[in-house]
């Protein structure tokens, strides 16, 4: 008796999606809703799970391939599938085939996607050496270049010496590899094209101390973890503090659709998160009626969702004005580009000791350079101005959150 499996609803206006990944192979036994595939859409990828249990079928389509809504993908046969599980591919080896190699097909029922294997094989680490963070403690590229960053201590693989070698290749070799774009990344790059295109966008710059601000989370930091069993950061700091800016500049939450301007009384915050797969931008809903805990607890569970993939459409939808913090990832200064239909994305960067002048003296101070990018076409250059200095002051002055100055 054999169960098809199918691609399931994906969201609101989402039709089509690509097969990213089998994560069972024909002959391997699956429990009822057991992730079997993972499929990229637009934003997220969703995983597509065994509606029966026995053993996996035949791949009806292959990883890379577009799938609509509905479509069958594979099935799911009767039996328990124990006896008839493939055996690694290593058990035959090839002459002209790499040590390295053997070492990741040893190690096949790990499910390495496609870029972990390919980092795997690139610095001649054994994955079973190498603890997993995603879901299901699979291995993330993260994982991977962690281990890499550690040293041969914690990665390389010990029962075969030969794979921590690879062969050297000759000087003059040139190479190059063609990869498929997923499509997030499709998707990321039609929107920010679209967005330079469509919108008279502009940037506006200014930086902020963040003495104060530092200040109270170093002294408020452990009783705010224990209270609220989340670690106090700067991005609830700012959330707070933009949306004040918002309220008082109310075109910077607005939207141009068609010829009419969409004016908003709640503040959804979009936030930049990093995924294995690239960015992507959650939303926190009504940030305005949050308390810097709530907005702290909401993000932290974004990224480790994010993380294991489990984020989905309904947490990226909407939002109506982007905050993203290059500063995590070494950024001094950047010009943030809109994520349309929003009109507005506030772009933060790293901390830096700088000198700066105090009442006539010169000192050192944290600084951070803010940048706001904005649609010419519905916000002034003074709302954009008046809008950035709005937040640096509640930053320089966090009292200013407390007492809706």
């Amino acid at each position: 008796m054999s169960t098809e499996v199918v691609v399931p609803t994906l969201g609101e206006s989402i039709a089509e999606a690509t097969l990213g990944q089998w994560l069972k192979q024909p002959g391997e036994a699956v429990a009822a809703d057991e992730a079997i595939a993972s499929l990229e859409t637009d934003k997220v990828a969703v995983e597509v799970t065994a509606p029966v249990a026995g053993v996996m079928g035949a791949h009806v389509v292959t990883e890379g391939t577009t799938v609509n809504v509905g479509a069958v993908i594979g099935s799911i046969e009767a039996g328990s599938g124990a006896a008839s599980a493939p055996k690694p591919a290593a058990a035959a080896p090839v002459a002209a085939t790499p040590a390295i190699e053997a070492v990741a097909d040893e190690s096949g029922d790990l499910t390495l996607s496609p870029s972990v294997r390919r980092v795997v094989l690139e610095h001649g680490l054994d994955p079973t050496k190498i603890k997993g963070t995603g879901k299901d403690g699979r291995l993330t590229k993260d994982d991977v270049m962690a281990a890499v960053a550690a040293g041969p201590v914690s990665a390389k693989a010990e029962a075969a010496p030969t794979a921590t070698t690879p062969v050297a290749a000759p000087a003059a070799a040139r190479g190059e590899e063609r990869v498929r774009m997923t499509r997030l990344r499709q998707t990321v790059a039609k929107r920010l094209k679209e967005a330079q295109n469509t919108a008279a966008m502009l940037t506006t710059f200014n930086d902020v101390d963040m003495t104060e601000v530092m200040a109270a989370r170093t002294k408020y930091k452990d009783l705010f973890e224990k209270k609220h069993g989340v670690r106090l950061g700067f991005m609830g700091f700012f959330t707070k503090a933009v949306c004040m800016a918002l309220r008082d500049i109310p075109s910077v939450n607005a939207s141009i659709e068609g010829d009419e301007i969409v004016y908003r009384n709640y503040a959804d915050i979009s936030v930049a998160v990093s995924a294995p797969n690239g960015l992507v931008v959650p939303v926190i809903r009504d940030a305005q009626d949050l308390s810097v805990a709530n907005i702290e607890r909401t993000i932290g569970d974004f990224g480790k969702r994010a993380k294991d993939g489990t984020l989905t459409m309904d947490d990226m939808k909407g939002g109506t004005f982007t905050i993203s913090n290059g500063g995590v990832f070494g950024s001094l200064m950047s010009t943030p580009i809109i994520n349309p239909p929003q009109s507005a994305v506030l772009g933060l960067h790293r901390i830096e000791d700088r000198p700066v002048v105090r009442d006539g003296q010169i000192v050192i101070r944290p600084m951070m350079y803010l940048a706001l990018s904005y649609d010419h076409r519905l916000i002034d250059g003074r709302e954009a101005v008046t809008f950035l200095v709005a937040v640096k002051n509640a930053i320089e002055d966090p009292t200013r959150l407390l007492i809706d100055l």
